[in-house]
Order: structure tokens, then sequence, then C-alpha cells
């Protein structure tokens, strides 16, 4: 990718802001908070993994040639985890102003094929655990303005073969959002959804298209015909946290390359490439 490829935003758009991203340490949450900092925000990354954190915050502070990239352990599913990573945060960055939900858990299997635990750890993970960054996060926010973003996927809105657990999970986010939207305006709290579509070099496609001839197909009902850049779903993390997005609150943003508005979710597209 070229500096050309990515959208041009004033160097110092975020500069002052404070952002916490859970999940981080890799794939897209790690494209937003390279995103973030590069627009000068200060940035804390969660992950279960210490020595993965560290080394993301590494990676971030050298692509932005900068230092002080926070990397936080955490299990999201442990709300008293939270809690205490979101207290270290706030120790070397102060209160909040941007706050995203990017954790996910998933892996193709029928529903007959997967046993209740499993079901659960990806509910747990994503719903549950959304839940308890906004909830553990929000004593932490600067207010007013405050931005909160959870990523969801197209699987909330479209029935997806071999998905029912993610299905589940990202519609109850979905809800979670309009949900806090309504309840957290007054207090001068933003909450919105990015839903992105096929983004490439993340775990999850690495799962959903395993192989050439499942990637060739996803694209070709992709209505756009390509996959996603990590840095394209930054570039929507950074409108819906700037000045911007400001009187936006209570929307999920798809950022799919079209294929909410096609077939990507149905029997024979998705669940026929695995």
């Amino acid at each position: 990718m070229t500096a050309a490829d990515q959208t041009t935003f004033r160097a110092d758009l975020l500069r002052g802001k404070t952002a916490f991203i859970a999940g981080g340490t890799s794939g897209i949450n790690l494209g937003i908070a390279k995103r973030f900092t590069r627009l000068g925000a200060r940035v804390a990354v969660l992950g279960r993994n210490p020595d993965k954190a560290r080394a993301a915050a590494a990676e971030i502070d050298a692509d932005a040639g900068v230092s002080g990239t926070i990397a936080l352990t955490a299990d999201v599913r442990d709300y008293a985890a939270v809690e205490a990573a979101f207290a270290a945060a706030v120790a070397e960055l102060g209160g909040l102003d941007i706050l995203i939900a990017g954790q996910a858990g998933n892996f193709p299997a029928p529903a007959l094929g997967m046993s209740a635990n499993a079901f659960k750890a990806v509910i747990d993970i994503d719903l549950i655990g959304s839940f308890n960054l906004f909830r553990a996060g929000h004593q932490h926010l600067n207010l007013p303005g405050a931005s909160l973003i959870a990523i969801t996927a197209g699987q909330a809105v479209k029935p997806t073969p071999l998905q029912s657990h993610v299905c589940a999970a990202k519609a109850g986010i979905n809800i979670l959002i309009k949900t806090l939207a309504l309840e957290w305006g007054p207090m001068g709290i933003r909450v919105n959804g990015i839903s992105p579509g096929p983004i490439a070099d993340t775990e999850g496609m690495r799962r959903l298209a395993p192989t050439p001839e499942a990637e060739a197909h996803v694209k070709a009902v992709t209505p756009l015909r390509r996959f996603g850049r990590t840095d394209e779903i930054g570039d929507a993390a950074i409108y819906l946290c700037s000045p911007a997005g400001a009187y936006v609150t209570g929307t999920i943003l798809d950022v799919d390359g079209g294929t909410g508005a096609g077939s990507f979710g149905s029997p024979g597209s998705l669940g026929g490439i695995i």
C-alpha cells in the first residue's frame, strides 16, 4: 500500500485525543490504532497476550515515528480485569476521548457441529466483552464529546451459514450500540458501530476464505470486486471520532465494498466457499 492509497486527513486531527482500543493488537483494530497514532492521538491497545500487545505497541510507534503507545492485557470477558486495564490506561493517558470495542472471536462451524461452550465463547467475547468495555470505560470518558465504537459485522443482519454464533453476537452488539446511544446521548457520548466487509490480511478472512478459490469467490460477490484495507476501516473510525461526525450516533456504518447490499451473506455465497 502506498501513501496515495490512504485518505488524507490533517496531520494533527486527533492531537490531544486519547484512545483505548480493545483488540488493537492485530488486524482491523491494529490498523485503526496506527491511523489514530499517525494523526496525533495517544493510544492504549488491549489484548489477551502480553507479548503480542507489546509487539503491537512497538509496531504502532514505529509506524508513526513516535513513542508511548501503551500495551495492556486483559480478557474482555472478565469485568474486573477490564476495570484494571482502564485504570492503567487512565493513569498514563488521563481521561479517554475514544473507546473502541474491537475484540472478536470467529470460526466457521455448523450449529450441529458446535458445542454449547463454543457458541457461548463467541457471545462472551463479542457481545459481553463489548458491554464490559463500554460499561467499565464509561467513568473514564472525557465529557461531553466522547466517541464509542463497536466493531460489528454483516452477519448481524444477514443470516449466514456456519456463523450462527457470530450472527447472534453481532446482532446483539448492533442493538446494544443503538440502546446506549439513546441512554448516553444526553451525557454527550456518541455510540456507533462499524461493520467491515471482507478485509485483507486479517484473521477473519484467513478463516472465512482460507483458499485461493474461496478468496476469488468472495471478491466475485463483492460489488467493488476487491478486499478492503485495514486503513479504510481506520478512516471510517476517524470520521466517527472527529468533528465531522459530531452529529452521528446510534449508527452502524457499513464499510464493506457493497457486500451488505448483495448476496455475500446468503446461502451459496459465504456458506458455499468453506
